[in-house]
């Protein structure tokens, strides 16, 4: 067997994970945030001073907010269900030690700090927790992207072959959901009249990068003969391919029907792709081909999972800008933000039910077929996870509040009701990692697919010792960061379209 086919059948016929243990390393980002802004505030409260050093910032923030999601998902996989309990324990003793020393220097009862706290008001221009979930999917994949090649990386947590929910599965979801929560149709105010397709004209223009990307990509791939996984999307397509069609179908549904109403399309679009997967014989076609032999002759057959597979992630993509028009209404106080959270939670636990029930009566979870089991367990998990991300920012609104000067970037801050806007921005902290993601994503995005496949073409990845695995995924995430972090220090955005 070729070393291709060797890479090709490391990552072919898996099963996935558990739901449960997709959660629990779903749970590591929110917790290793918490730790960063709590290390920050400590640092404050022993300095007198917020931690300026772009060094320090930069080693504190790969340490903190990348370097545990490297281990995690590598060396510490088998004992994975105790990273989360450590990390937690870990901010639960930083927490105790600033609290300890503000009781010393002030002694405010502990009531009296909570009820500020509920009274304290927030940034309502800015809403922290989507930009940091937008940036760890980002981050999360790129780690997965090339992990993935190495023995190392648990076969489990791989995508998928037909039917299972892999922690990759669930990453191409999220990366939709997090695209709807900011596109143009949920930023746009309501006030400002438009043209009913001006932004359908603006996707056209803006979705052009990623045609590029993925004509590149499959350029690159055919012409090196790279390994690739066929049934993943098919003979030609890639996942730069989806997101721009989808987008595109997105923005004109958005232009046709309301898009307070994006929901009823999400659902219409979903169950109805499921009814004709389960009645007709289209099922058998994408997992089997048009003469039940898995051909691959003709475009349709040799890209059919990618084709076909749009509507699911057009249905997710119509449901998350529901839940971003949802996010972007004016909140300013903790009170809201805690309602609007438990909201959110609760819709989870709704969706989590329906998965249940439709994986016992309609079809398993398909991250292949995108079905509508796919489809809730997406939406129900990115909930989920940005829930956790609005908790660990209101723990570090509540922690700021202890040590008076105290600074965390990409988290809230607690505002003056009466302050400017212009008052807001020119106190905030833009010297961090998430803020220099956020500010280059896609460049961020097509570093880490070229050093993937650099590293693949170099390194004899299945064949890699635990040791020399390390290395090469820090060095590759560490440099990845730097670049981004280097633009962001310089403020360059490396974006024209």
């Amino acid at each position: 067997m070729s070393h291709k086919h060797l890479k090709e059948a490391f990552v072919s016929n898996l099963n996935g994970t558990s739901l449960l243990e997709v959660s629990l390393g779903t749970a590591l980002a929110p917790l290793c945030l918490l730790c960063r802004g709590l290390l920050l505030v400590l640092c404050c409260q022993q300095r007198g001073k917020p931690l300026r050093s772009r060094t320090s910032g930069l080693l504190l923030d790969f340490g903190v907010l990348v370097a545990p999601l490297l281990f995690s998902c590598t060396v510490l996989s088998p004992v994975l269900f105790l990273v989360p309990a450590i990390l937690a324990a870990f901010c639960v003793g930083i927490f105790s030690k600033i609290y300890r020393q503000t009781q010393c220097d002030t002694r405010v009862p502990f009531r009296q700090t909570v009820k500020d706290f509920q009274k304290t008001h927030l940034d309502p221009d800015y809403v922290p927790a989507i930009t940091v979930f937008r940036v760890y999917i980002n981050v999360l994949t790129s780690i997965s992207i090339l992990a993935v090649d190495f023995p190392q990386f648990p076969r489990r947590y791989a995508k998928a072959e037909t039917y299972g929910t892999g922690a990759m599965d669930l990453g191409v979801g999220a990366f939709i959901f997090g695209n709807a929560l900011v596109c143009p149709e949920v930023r746009q105010k309501a006030s400002v009249a438009q043209p009913k397709f001006s932004n359908l004209a603006k996707q056209l223009f803006a979705i052009w990068p990623l045609v590029v990307l993925g004509v590149g990509r499959l350029l690159s791939v055919k012409s090196i003969e790279y390994h690739e996984h066929t049934s993943e999307y098919g003979v030609h397509w890639n996942f730069f391919f989806t997101l721009a069609l989808v987008r595109l179908a997105a923005s004109l549904l958005l232009a046709i029907f309301p898009k307070n109403k994006s929901w009823i399309v999400a659902v219409t679009l979903a169950v109805f792709y499921q009814l004709i997967l389960n009645v007709t014989s289209l099922k058998t076609f994408v997992l089997h081909g048009s003469d039940g032999k898995d051909t691959r002759t003709g475009f349709l057959n040799a890209n059919r999972e990618g084709l076909l597979s749009l509507f699911g992630y057009l249905a997710i993509y119509m449901a998350s800008v529901q839940v971003g028009l949802y996010l972007l209404k004016r909140r300013d106080s903790v009170k809201d933000w805690m309602g609007a959270a438990c909201l959110l939670l609760l819709a989870a636990l709704v969706l989590f039910v329906l998965l249940h029930v439709s994986q016992a009566h309609a079809d398993p979870v398909s991250r292949r077929m995108a079905n509508l089991s796919y489809c809730l367990w997406v939406i129900a998990h990115c909930l989920t996870f940005f829930v956790s991300f609005v908790v660990a920012d209101l723990m570090l609104v509540f922690t700021k509040l202890l040590v008076r000067g105290s600074a965390v970037p990409s988290c809230w801050r607690a505002v003056k009701a009466l302050e400017s806007r212009e008052q807001r921005q020119a106190e905030a902290v833009h010297v961090c990692l998430i803020a220099a993601v956020n500010k280059n994503q896609l460049l961020f995005f097509l570093l880490a697919n070229v050093l993937t496949g650099a590293v693949n073409v170099m390194v004899d990845t299945i064949h890699c010792k635990a040791a020399l695995t390390l290395c090469i995924l820090h060095l590759y995430m560490f440099f990845n960061c730097f670049i981004v972090y280097i633009l962001h220090a310089k403020n360059i955005v490396l974006k024209f379209w």
